[in-house]
């Protein structure tokens, strides 16, 4: 999963960038209101983190023009603002979800993840499809109650398919979203991936289709 975090104080930005990367997203940082407005409106992102006090352009005009334009990414604010009219027009404005500074990391990081389960239609805290659990607070996937080893962009593959269950991901969208930054596309890096994954789980669970990308049914396929 990638996250765009909007943060004009590079110390807090470089914190949330390490927690969230801990967490096994994949992190863009922007500290400017003119590049994070590109960005949001560019590029494809699970979940946004804006504070709204930016230079160049303020938080709130960021937020309105991405829905605007129809930037559909779920988006937290953070703010030293505290008042609750404030809040409400955030609100208002597009965002999901409003965190006052300061914060405790774990919140934070707990927040992005129901964001994006609820973006996703996944109700609670684990994934099941047949006998796979994904335990998306702990980053660990389990087959028949085991407990199987993965690399990170293992975890980022499994688990960005499974909260798309059912649907094709092709693999340029899946290597948008396990890699912070924008890269050309390696297939074979992807195919690599896949193939780990298809030997660790049942060969059929990750379905190929031909041309267009990978799927994994909530139904899974033995």
């Amino acid at each position: 999963m990638r996250i765009l975090v909007v943060e004009d104080d590079s110390v807090l930005s470089a914190q949330i960038g390490e927690a969230l990367g801990n967490a096994g997203y994949a992190v863009e940082r922007s500290v400017d209101g003119e590049k994070a407005l590109r960005l949001g409106e560019t590029e494809s992102f699970d979940a946004i983190i804006l504070d709204l006090g930016l230079p160049t352009i303020d938080g709130l005009t960021i937020l309105k023009r991405w829905r605007e334009t129809g930037v559909s990414a779920p988006v937290i604010i953070l703010t030293v603002r505290n008042r609750w009219n404030e809040r409400v027009e955030g609100i208002d404005a597009g965002a999901d979800d409003y965190l006052v500074k300061p914060f405790h990391m774990a919140e934070l990081t707990a927040r992005v993840r129901a964001l994006i389960r609820r973006s996703a239609g996944v109700l609670g805290p684990q994934i099941e499809i047949g006998d796979i659990r994904i335990d998306l607070r702990n980053q660990a996937v389990f087959r028949s109650g085991q407990l199987v080893s993965l690399t990170a962009h293992e975890y980022k593959v499994i688990s960005y398919l499974a909260h798309h269950a059912d649907q094709v991901v092709s693999k340029e969208e899946l290597s948008q979203h396990i890699y912070a930054q924008p890269r050309a596309l390696d297939s074979n890096t992807i195919e690599v991936f896949i193939g780990r994954l298809r030997r660790k789980f049942a060969p059929n669970m990750i379905e190929t289709i031909r041309g267009l990308g990978y799927r994994i049914r909530k139904a899974s396929r033995e």
